[in-house]
């Protein structure tokens, strides 16, 4: 038994992937909520556009921060990796994983929206935005996410150094007491 618990999750390849589905699944779950409650009351008097975006917005930021923390420890095991750069990968992925979504749930909202068939059915304008962002956020976290963490976010790169020096330009540099004047 412990070998079985050992091999999911110390394990590469399809254990890696299963991890990954975990830690997008915890943290999707977060990012829908967090959505579906600023879409149906936070947002509920904007227009439609700045509605959806928002909405999406806002839920992504909150699950890319628990997806973030969760990958660093669990899924791809980056523990010996720079925190500060492991950050601005993921910000980057995460950047191009926002405008996916929010972009894709607005495209394909707007596309289901002009089916008279949906609304003849009863669709709602909730159910199309609930449909949209569940469609586009299963295709981003496929093909965007996962490929990009595990080859890029998660692993050192020849471009850690530059995100480094990125993240060292903005942080206030620590004295040491000696150095006091």
């Amino acid at each position: 038994m412990n070998k079985v618990v050992n091999k999911v999750m110390n394990g590469g390849g399809w254990f890696t992937f299963i991890r990954s589905s975990i830690s997008s699944q915890i943290a999707s779950w977060i990012d829908m909520g967090t959505s579906f409650v600023f879409f149906a009351f936070v947002f509920a008097a904007l227009d439609p556009f700045y509605r959806s975006n928002l909405s999406v917005a806002v839920g992504a930021v909150v699950g890319g921060i628990v997806n973030c923390c969760i990958n660093y420890r669990f899924t791809f095991h980056a523990q010996g990796q720079s925190v500060q750069a492991v950050a601005v990968k993921y910000a980057l992925v995460w950047v191009g994983s926002l405008l996916l979504n929010m972009y894709g749930t607005t495209g394909v909202a707007t596309l289901l929206s002009h089916w008279q068939w949906l609304l003849d059915i009863g669709f709602k304008p909730d159910g199309i935005f609930a449909a949209a962002r569940l469609f586009a956020s299963l295709v981003v976290s496929l093909a965007w996410n996962f490929v990009l963490q595990r080859n890029f976010v998660y692993r050192p790169s020849r471009f850690d150094r530059y995100a480094i020096a990125f993240v060292s330009a903005f942080t206030p540099k620590h004295r040491k007491p000696s150095d006091k004047q």
